[in-house]
């Protein structure tokens, strides 16, 4: 009985952490979007976590051109309107001055200089006195706050789908991605199979080499790599920074991991499975066709979630061996350009970033039933 009690609190414990973690890992994209399509102003003000309450916000108004506007009325010089940015909502204060832009209640008379009177309604209208006449073409400025109801907008994401040079970044990612996913899948699948059921010398050697390889940092083999594209360019006469040479690179990159995993999947299939069919005549060929590539799904699955989201948000490696010109930037690139154009723009980078973890989401979601069960096959034996 205690080994019963015991059994189901170690699981509601498990539960209680992985719910805990799953929700640490999702806030941050939950923001994301939500931060997305806010309104810039409310953005700015505000973080996103608010975005379903009013907020109270301090802006400026600025009255039109005072020369056409004042009336001269017993005595004094007059000008009246109404702040239209309020959007509505009630004005709770109001200042003349930037230094103190709330000091005043709505309602009351501030005193401004040289007997210059400024008075704002909470309905948005305002008075301005004074008993010489309003010099200057500038309007005079109003500080006011109000509290502003919660706005959503797609604009962003139209802004930002429109940019110049976003739709060709997203088909060079797609370009980049995809068949670096897929080649080093095909070599490890064969590597794998080899290094699992074939027999040859050396074979332990080499599977050390590739545990090995693992711990390899990328940032140590990226020099000596573009050295060999820059010579074998210069051999042929091409130019070594082009798709075949990032495929390449990111193939390099990923072959440790995936026969790893691969190769430790296939290492644990029944052995009778194996042996029947060299029995029945088949070939090592027929085998990895017909019966080790369909059982071995939940494993290439994994290795291409992780190929995948690795390649996809991968800047260093695209710069270093595609180059940085707007014919082939990637994704990535492009976000990195317009933080620097729109480093103040916060709803567009949010878009922008939404945008570039859109696909990578899609990929997870479909592939995410086969991550747990291949991760642990190739990792255990």
């Amino acid at each position: 009985m205690i080994n019963v009690k015991q059994s189901m609190a170690t699981k509601v414990l498990i539960n209680i952490a992985v719910l805990f973690f799953v929700v640490v890992w999702t806030i941050p994209t939950a923001g994301l979007l939500v931060s997305s399509i806010r309104d810039k102003d409310q953005l700015a003000l505000s973080g996103w976590w608010t975005s379903l309450s009013a907020s109270e916000q301090s802006l400026i108004h600025r009255t039109e051109n005072p020369r056409d506007t004042q009336r001269e009325q017993n005595g004094l010089f007059v000008l009246r309107g109404t702040i239209t940015e309020a959007n509505g909502g009630p004005i709770s204060r109001f200042g003349w001055r930037a230094q103190q832009p709330t000091e005043y209640a709505v309602g009351e008379v501030a005193e401004m200089k040289k007997g210059k009177t400024m008075i704002v309604f909470e309905d948005g209208s305002y008075e301005l006195r004074s008993p010489e006449k309003w010099q200057g073409k500038k309007g005079k400025r109003v500080f006011y706050t109000t509290t502003v109801p919660p706005k959503f907008t797609t604009a962003n994401y139209s802004e930002v789908l429109n940019a110049q040079g976003l739709g060709q970044s997203f088909i060079n990612s797609m370009t980049v991605t995809i068949p670096a996913t897929i080649i080093p899948i095909l070599i490890a699948a064969f590597a794998a199979y080899a290094l699992a059921w074939m027999q040859f010398p050396g074979r332990i050697l080499l599977v050390a080499t590739i545990v090995g390889l693992l711990v390899v940092p990328l940032q140590m083999s990226l020099i000596p790599l573009l050295q060999i594209y820059t010579k074998v360019g210069a051999f042929f006469e091409v130019n070594a920074k082009t798709y075949m040479g990032i495929w390449l690179a990111h193939t390099g990159f990923g072959l440790p991991l995936a026969i790893y995993l691969l190769r430790n999947y296939i290492a644990g299939l029944p052995r009778e499975i194996i042996e029947s069919a060299k029995v029945d005549g088949a070939s090592d060929f027929a085998i990895f066709r017909n019966i080790i590539l369909p059982l071995s799904f939940p494993a290439l699955a994994s290795f291409a979630i992780f190929q995948f989201l690795w390649v996809w948000n991968d800047l260093l490696v695209a710069m270093v061996f595609l180059g940085n010109n707007e014919e082939q930037l990637v994704l990535t690139g492009r976000l990195r350009e317009m933080l620097g154009s729109f480093g103040s723009n916060w709803e567009l980078l949010t878009a922008s970033a939404f945008i570039t973890i859109l696909v990578p989401i899609i990929v997870f979601f479909a592939l995410q039933k086969y991550l747990v069960r291949g991760m642990l096959a190739g990792s255990v034996k």
